[in-house]
C-alpha cells in the first residue's frame, strides 16, 4: 500500500521530517530510481496510477543532488527541479523553501491604484547580472514611483546567458543570476520597498536544448498541434491531465514558494486548448486561489488581441491585464516613420493615438493586411487600465538591426512629449529597463548555445528580421550582431551611472510618474476621457471630473500650431474657470525651451514637438 505523504507541490523533490520525497511522472518507463550524486547510491520509487513514481530517500536532504534513472539506460534531471546549479544537463538539487526567513508578512499585493509597470532583465539590468546586484537598485525604481517589477524569464537554460526565452527546466531559477535564496532576497526587498514582483513565464514551448521531458513522456508535447517555435505543449489530447498538472504547479511553486505577485504569460496565442475550461483560465483561477488575501497583477501577451484574456464571465480567462502592441506600433510609426514590416498598418496619425487612449487597441475586428486576415476584437465594456501601453520592451527594441533604443530613433523633444502621452493616458504605462534614464545600452536577442545550434539560431533570426525590407539588404544582414556572442550581451548591460548624466530625462518619468499617481484625476483607473483631433500632428484629450476638475492634455508631435479659430469643445474651459499649465514637456528641467500656457486670449499657441498638461482652476476673469 503506497504511503500518503503530505506535499507542496504534485511533483519534485520536497524535504520533510524523514528525508526527501520524490515524485515524477514518467508513464514512457516501468523503472525509476533516484540516483544520489554523492554517493552514486540508486533508490527505486514506487510506481502509482497513470505513469506516476514516488517515495521517500532518507539519505536525501535539503542541498543533496540527485538524477533520474529511467529504465535501465537514461539519467536525467527532474523535471520539476527547483534548481539545477550546473546547468540544465547536470544534476538536480533538493531544496528546502522553508530554510529562507521572510520578512514580507504585511505586504498584501500590489494595491488597487493606478500601476506603473517595469520591465527588468535580470542578467543584463546589472554587469554582475544576478538576483543581489538587481536588489541593490530597487532603491532607484521605488524612488521614481514603479509599482510593478516584470521579470523576464528566468527559467534554467543553457550556456553562459540567454534573453530568457529559450528556458527547459521550469521550476529552476537559472544558476547564472544566483540562487533560488537570491531570487527570494530581491523579492522580500522589493516587498519591503512597495514594489510588487511578477514573473514572465514561458508555457507555449520549451527551448531546442536541454529539454528532458521528453525522456519522461511523449505526452508532453501536443501530436496535434505546432506553434512558431516548435510543437505545442499538450493541453488537450491525450494524458493532458499530468500535463495540466505539471504546469498548474509551477504557477503554484511561482506564487506559493517566492512570493510572487503574478505573472506575465508570453504569447497565449501559442498555448492552444480547445478543452472545456482553457488551460489559461484555470491557471489564473489557481493562482488567485493559492494567494488567497494577497492580490494579485497577472497580464498576457496576446498578438491576436484577444479581450476574453481578460474578461471574466464564462469562456474568458480572467486576467487583469494585456499587452497593447498597437499602441506601441502608432506611436513608433509617429515618432520614426517607420512603416515596414508590422508596422505596415499603422500611420502614427492623431486619430490612431487617441483610440489607443480612449479604446485601447486599434484593431477590433479590421481587416489587417500585414496578415491577411481580420484582427482583434471589440474592447467595449473593457476598462482601460486592462491595456499595458508601452514606447519600448524587449521584443520591440530586439526586432532591429542593431537593438537601439527609442531615444536614438527620433528627436528629444518628440520623444519627452510622446512620453507624457504615455505616462498619463487611460491605460497602464510599461517602462522597458533603463528608458527612464535614456540608456545608450542596446538590446539585442542573444543565447549562448552549442555552436551548431547557434548557427541555426543566427540564421533563423536573420530571416526572421527579414520581414523588414531595410533588414534584409545583404550589406545589412551582414553586420547583424550574433546571437551567441558574448559581445552581443554586453551591448545590452546598463551602466546606471548615466542616470545622472541624464538627469533631465529621469526627472520627467519620475514626476510624471509622480503626477499620475497622485492627481486626482489621473490616478482614477477608469475615467471619462475623450479626444479630438486638433491638426495634422496634433490632439487632445481631455478627462472629464466634476468633483477635482477637468484636466487637458495636448500633444503637437508638429511644428508650432496657431488655432485663431478653435471650434472643439473639449478645449472649452469649464464654466468660472480657466486653464493653467500643470507640466509641459518643454520645461527647461527636463531638457526644453520653456513653456508658456497654449491658452491665449484670443486663440491657442500649440507648441511644436510638445506635450502640455493642464488643469482648470476657478477664475474671476470675465469673457475675453
Amino acid at each position: 500500500m503506497q504511503q500518503i505523504v503530505r506535499r507542496r507541490l504534485p511533483v519534485g523533490a520536497e524535504t520533510g521530517p524523514d528525508g526527501t520525497h520524490f515524485r515524477v511522472w514518467a508513464p514512457k518507463h516501468e523503472r525509476v530510481r533516484v540516483v544520489l550524486e554523492e554517493d552514486g547510491s540508486e533508490h527505486d520509487l514506487s510506481p502509482e496510477e497513470d505513469g506516476y513514481f514516488s517515495g521517500t530517500v532518507a539519505a536525501a536532504r535539503g542541498g543533496t543532488l540527485y538524477r533520474y534513472r529511467l529504465g535501465e539506460d537514461v539519467l536525467a534531471p527532474d523535471p520539476a527541479s527547483r534548481f539545477q546549479p550546473q546547468g540544465p544537463h547536470g544534476p538536480s538539487m533538493v531544496i528546502d523553501p522553508d530554510a529562507w526567513s521572510w520578512s514580507d508578512h504585511d505586504w498584501t499585493g500590489p494595491d488597487t491604484g493606478r500601476q506603473v509597470v517595469y520591465e527588468m532583465h535580470i542578467g543584463t539590468f546589472t554587469p554582475e547580472g544576478t538576483w543581489r546586484a538587481a536588489a541593490g537598485h530597487l532603491d532607484h525604481l521605488a524612488d521614481i514611483g514603479i509599482t510593478i517589477v516584470e521579470v523576464m524569464p528566468v527559467s534554467e537554460f543553457p550556456g553562459r546567458f540567454n534573453w530568457g526565452y529559450d528556458g527547459v527546466a521550469p521550476f529552476a531559477p537559472a544558476h547564472c543570476y544566483g540562487s533560488p535564496d537570491d531570487m527570494r532576497a530581491f523579492v522580500d526587498r522589493a516587498h519591503r520597498l512597495g514594489i510588487a514582483v511578477i514573473l514572465d513565464v514561458v508555457y507555449n514551448h520549451m527551448g531546442p536544448d536541454g529539454c528532458y521531458l521528453g525522456e519522461f513522456a511523449d505526452e508532453y508535447f501536443s501530436r496535434s498541434y505546432r506553434t512558431d517555435w516548435g510543437p505545442a505543449l499538450n493541453f488537450d489530447d491525450a494524458r493532458s491531465a499530468a500535463v495540466r498538472g505539471y504546469f498548474i504547479a509551477n504557477v503554484e511553486y511561482w506564487i506559493r514558494e517566492f512570493h510572487l505577485d503574478g505573472l506575465r504569460f508570453d504569447a497565449v496565442q501559442n498555448i492552444i486548448d480547445n478543452g472545456p475550461h482553457h488551460i489559461l483560465a484555470e491557471m489564473t483561477e489557481h493562482a488567485r486561489a493559492v494567494a488567497g488575501d494577497r492580490r494579485l497583477w497577472i497580464v498576457a501577451e496576446n498578438e491576436p488581441q484577444d479581450v476574453r484574456v481578460v474578461h471574466t464571465n464564462a469562456g474568458g480567462f480572467g486576467m487583469d491585464a494585456m499587452w497593447n502592441d498597437d499602441f506601441h506600433h502608432t506611436a513608433t510609426t509617429a515618432l520614426t516613420g517607420i512603416a515596414d514590416g508590422y508596422y505596415t498598418d499603422y500611420r502614427g496619425t492623431p486619430q490612431e493615438l487617441i483610440s489607443c487612449a480612449c479604446r485601447g487597441f486599434l484593431y477590433q475586428g479590421q481587416y489587417y493586411t500585414w496578415q491577411k486576415k481580420r484582427r482583434g476584437t471589440s474592447t467595449r465594456g473593457v476598462p482601460l487600465h486592462r491595456f499595458v501601453n508601452f514606447l519600448q520592451n524587449h521584443d520591440q527594441i530586439a526586432n532591429s538591426a542593431d537593438g537601439r533604443r527609442i531615444h536614438e530613433l527620433t528627436d528629444a523633444a518628440s520623444l519627452r512629449a510622446m512620453t507624457v502621452l504615455l505616462l498619463l493616458m487611460p491605460g497602464t504605462p510599461m517602462l522597458f529597463q533603463g528608458q527612464e534614464f535614456a540608456s545608450s545600452s542596446r538590446f539585442l536577442f542573444f543565447a549562448d548555445h552549442t555552436p551548431e545550434l547557434a548557427r541555426s539560431v543566427s540564421a533563423g533570426r536573420r530571416s526572421f528580421l527579414a520581414q523588414f525590407r531595410t533588414l534584409r539588404e545583404p550589406d545589412v544582414q551582414a553586420q547583424l550582431a550574433e546571437p551567441a556572442s558574448p559581445e552581443t550581451r554586453e551591448l545590452c548591460v546598463l551602466d546606471h551611472t548615466e542616470r545622472e548624466r541624464h538627469a533631465h530625462v529621469l526627472a520627467l518619468h519620475r514626476d510624471l510618474i509622480r503626477l499620475a499617481r497622485t492627481d486626482p484625476v489621473f490616478s482614477n483607473t477608469d475615467p471619462e476621457v475623450q479626444g479630438a483631433v486638433l491638426g495634422p500632428r496634433a490632439l487632445v484629450l481631455r478627462w472629464f471630473d466634476d468633483a477635482a476638475g477637468d484636466r487637458l492634455l495636448i500633444l503637437n508631435l508638429g511644428s508650432d500650431l496657431r488655432l485663431q479659430v478653435a471650434p472643439e469643445p473639449l478645449l472649452a474651459p469649464p464654466a468660472r474657470a480657466r486653464w493653467h499649465v500643470l507640466l509641459s514637456s518643454e520645461q527647461p528641467e527636463y531638457g526644453g525651451r520653456g513653456a508658456p500656457n497654449p491658452e491665449l486670449a484670443t486663440g491657442w499657441l500649440l507648441q511644436g514637438h510638445c506635450a502640455v498638461v493642464l488643469g482648470a482652476a476657478p477664475s474671476d476673469v470675465g469673457d475675453d
